[in-house]
């Protein structure tokens, strides 16, 4: 068995590093000032270095790391990945690019002519991140105002009509959220290698939803007991319907030579964390995020507090956007935790750090060498089928 291994590549700017958690310097979100790169100020004129051309740089490095491609997350805030990605492989060779995107906002038979299009301009390159919005504020930005089970069940109709489309015959379909007549791919795309779908969510809907459609479950890091029993959830409800899953895992990782080195830089960043956040509920419907507030304190006074288990750190959203786990350690002991995310089942990781570039050469250079190359799945290897049905 072969591991897929892939990198994050950062869509709303990046910080300098977890130490200085406000400095965000890396990226035109919070304007071009000196001090900043892609792009920067020079003697008071812009460089003509976009943010382009750092993402690039990280997708260049994660490459030559060893990792297989990369996720492109999608925010109201960031880049959009379909067309971030579009210009990024023409900066790399084999690197895979994961495009992070909620099927309620685009048409499915759209859906399988970028993505067809995709493949055929990159070599079958294009890979799938389903995510079905977590609710609240950030779901009301895109104006969406479909509830959550419904949301899973609007992805699940979705995809039914872009793996229809995607055969090469004339589809139809009449759904609640779509429907199709005589609808086909253009004769020069049909043929192309369907995307694997990582499918995230952990709520029953999302489970259901999975069951059918992906060919990984992907989650984010939590206490590894809690992990497995969610694995043996998908597992069963997966072996009801005839197909055996696939596991992936999201986790943010700060390695470094010592562990008291590694908790020195969360130490030198929680300075900045405002104790009320800390102690803030998660907002929306996600029962992804509802589930943090299970496994720490209801008052946080350090940030040992949430670590639940050895390495396991719950408070890397504190210092920066995004999933709340993570490892911190040396590179021994964040190598020895992937091991045994390894003996649970998991297939494939999305691992990231902060800044992205450094950190990827990092990982790439001094824990992924522990875990056995020989174990990764090569970039040039030969694709499974991806699973159409």
């Amino acid at each position: 068995m072969t591991v897929d291994v892939y990198w994050r590549i950062g869509m709303g700017g990046d910080h300098a590093s977890l130490r200085t958690p406000k400095i965000r310097n890396r990226g035109d979100w919070g304007g071009i000032g000196p001090g900043n790169i892609a792009p920067a100020l020079r003697d008071g004129e812009p460089d003509g270095y976009a943010y382009v051309d750092h993402a690039a740089a990280v997708a260049k490095a994660s490459e030559a790391a060893g990792f297989l491609g990369g996720l492109l997350p999608s925010f109201p805030g960031t880049e959009d990945p379909w067309a971030l990605s579009a210009a990024l492989a023409k900066e790399t060779s084999t690197y895979r690019f994961m495009v992070a995107f909620q099927p309620g906002f685009l048409h499915p038979l759209q859906a399988a002519r970028m993505s067809a299009s995709l493949q055929r301009a990159t070599g079958g390159r294009l890979v799938y991140n389903i995510i079905s919005g977590g609710g609240g504020p950030a779901q009301l930005w895109w104006g969406d105002k479909v509830d959550h089970d419904d949301r899973y069940a609007r992805t699940s109709e979705f995809l039914h009509v872009l793996k229809g489309v995607w055969r090469g015959e004339p589809y139809d379909f009449d759904g609640r959220f779509f429907a199709t007549r005589g609808a086909a791919l253009p004769e020069h795309l049909a043929g192309e290698p369907f995307p694997e779908i990582y499918f995230s969510g952990s709520s029953e809907a999302a489970v259901n939803a999975a069951g059918l459609h992906s060919d990984y479950y992907l989650s984010w890091l939590e206490p590894f007991a809690d992990l497995k029993r969610k694995f043996d959830g998908v597992r069963e409800h997966a072996a009801k319907l005839g197909r055996t899953p696939k596991f992936a895992v999201r986790i943010d990782i700060l390695a470094r030579h010592t562990e008291e080195a590694a908790w020195a830089e969360i130490e030198k960043g929680w300075r900045y964390v405002d104790p009320e956040i800390a102690n803030r509920q998660a907002q929306g419907d996600s029962v992804g995020a509802g589930r943090i507030k299970g496994w720490v304190p209801s008052t946080i006074t350090g940030y040992r507090d949430v670590e639940v288990q050895p390495n396991v750190w719950a408070g890397f959203s504190l210092l920066r956007g995004g999933p709340a786990f993570g490892l911190v350690g040396s590179y021994e002991q964040v190598a020895e935790r992937l091991d045994q995310l390894l003996d649970l089942g998991v297939d494939a990781f999305i691992l990231a750090g902060n800044p992205h570039l450094e950190e990827a050469y990092r990982v790439g250079e001094e824990v992924l060498p522990l875990l056995g190359r020989s174990r990764f799945t090569s970039p040039t290897a030969p694709r499974e089928p991806a699973f159409v049905a």
